[in-house]
């Protein structure tokens, strides 16, 4: 395969890393719509079920808190076989997932297709598995490509969410779980066939350069500020005894839970304040719609201001968003609805085009792959407990208000965690490089 990909890759009149790039907005459009589609089918799941609200979001939890355990291994096998064995695995566990959701009859059948299998697939093929790859492929461009291929969940939720609505509406939500699942099977799988482990593997270079390694890595303008930290050759076992890799973690978890709360019970919410279900599965979509030029345009200007200021930016997104969304309890007007919807989608979202870049610039090196995938952990775990936690404090106080304001304090922190972790005092961007080394 590697020997085919080479020839193939030697005859491209462009750089092969675009591929993967295309390949990667693909597997997010299908891979993240298929397990944020779990939003649109928890209100069927309750009505036909009776289930508490904590209860059925805990499946959505649960699968995440699986694959957390599972994601080290992960990075370590992107490290040492590449990530198509990944891919191809999380294809086989989504698809698997989906096809048998429509046998549901108690809670342990939930969380085992819909959590486990569902949640844990979209693990393997998703931001956190891209996100451990793609970094190898670009330097200087490397924001701008992680958020031009994780668009593709943008996009995936404009076509695909108000497709499986209204699967749901017509057909129920089991044909629309059927539906999904063979889509996964026939359009991913056959992708993640054609991608690499590395740019070596189809003879090139990071950001298609010719020049020999040593001339491509000056031509990429990356600043070293901490000479020591950058030259150190960083294992997992090393990177845990930092303070650098829990300031990290702790940024990490905090935000993931502030994204996946709102996914999971915004659709119920809106629908609970007075909104019809059709306007809030349009909002579900229209996030997604706002995050295609938020995490392209963001993602490319990290790569010249700095990964921390996107960071924030995201981090704020959600603080807005989850503010419209108590205001809306008093006043459902559209103008908070669409104020909640750009927030969260052109800020929060962009959350995602630098987390990448942010361990890669921190620990870059042979080992990077398992380092992420151990912080894996703390995003997983974070994206696990929000939709629980919203849950459980819904279940004991009958509304989200208390949850909302701790998730709001959530963001906060995420945002000091990773100006405290400072990728740029190891590697500067190359936007704020010296212009010497930016010149050709």
């Amino acid at each position: 395969m590697t020997q085919i990909l080479q020839r193939w890759a030697s005859r491209l009149p462009f750089y092969y890393g675009w591929l993967i790039v295309g390949i990667a907005f693909v597997t997010m459009a299908i891979g993240v719509t298929g397990r944020t589609a779990f939003s649109l089918l928890m209100p069927p799941l309750i009505d036909e079920f009776g289930w508490d609200r904590g209860l059925a979001a805990g499946a959505f939890s649960f699968g995440f808190l699986v694959s957390a355990v599972l994601s080290p291994i992960v990075g370590r096998v992107i490290d040492t076989r590449g990530p198509r064995i990944v891919i191809l695995t999380g294809v086989a566990l989504m698809s698997s997932g989906l096809l048998l959701a429509p046998w549901v009859t108690s809670p342990w059948h939930l969380y085992a297709t819909l959590g486990v299998a569902v949640g844990g697939g979209a693990n393997m093929m998703t931001y956190t598995a891209h996100s451990q790859f793609l970094p190898r492929w670009f330097v200087r461009r490397r924001g701008l490509a992680i958020s031009v291929a994780f668009a593709g969940a943008g996009v995936g939720a404009i076509l695909l969410l108000p497709w499986l609505q209204a699967i749901i509406l017509s057909d129920g939500w089991r044909a629309s779980c059927v539906a999904m699942g063979v889509l996964v099977l026939v359009v991913i799988a056959p992708l993640a066939l054609l991608i690499p482990k590395s740019p070596a593997d189809v003879g090139q270079n990071p950001d298609g350069d010719t020049a020999s390694p040593e001339a491509a890595a000056k031509k990429n303008g990356v600043t070293i500020v901490d000479a020591a930290w950058a030259a150190t050759e960083w294992t997992l076992a090393r990177a845990v005894r930092t303070t650098r890799f829990w300031w990290i973690v702790l940024g990490f978890f905090l935000a993931l839970i502030a994204w996946y709360a709102v996914q999971v019970h915004q659709t119920k919410y809106l629908i609970e304040v007075g909104f019809s279900p059709v306007v809030a599965a349009w909002a579900l979509g229209a996030v997604a719609i706002a995050a295609i030029p938020g995490q392209i345009l963001l993602g490319a200007l990290s790569d010249r201001i700095g990964r921390e200021w996107i960071w924030t930016a995201g981090c704020l997104g959600f603080v807005i968003s989850y503010a419209a969304l108590l205001a809306l309890e008093h006043s459902p007007s559209l103008s908070l609805l669409y104020i909640m919807v750009a927030a969260q989608g052109f800020l929060g979202y962009a959350l995602t085009s630098v987390m990448g870049a942010i361990v890669a610039e921190i620990f870059e090196g042979p080992h990077y792959g398992s380092i992420f995938g151990t912080i894996t952990i703390a995003l997983i775990s974070g994206g696990a407990a929000g939709p629980w936690l919203a849950g459980e404090i819904y279940d004991a106080t009958g509304s989200y208000r208390a949850a909302f304001w701790l998730i709001i304090v959530c963001c906060l922190v995420a945002a000091v965690a990773i100006w405290i972790a400072a990728p740029r005092k190891v590697r500067v961007v190359p936007g704020r490089a010296p212009k010497a080394l930016n010149s050709p």
